[in-house]
């Protein structure tokens, strides 16, 4: 049998890490700013 490049140990794996880090960071940051901004509207709607 033969193995797979995502089996075997190295730059491929490490590569796919980072990929996935930088997915994470490319939605999470947006996701985490609007986060803040809603509750900073929110505050000032019930606290008028």
């Amino acid at each position: 049998m033969t193995e797979s490049a995502s089996n075997t140990p190295g730059t491929a794996g490490g590569s796919r890490r980072v990929l996935l880090l930088l997915g994470w960071v490319w939605v999470g940051a947006p996701f985490a700013y609007g986060l803040y901004e809603l509750a900073l509207k929110l505050k000032l709607l019930l606290t008028g």
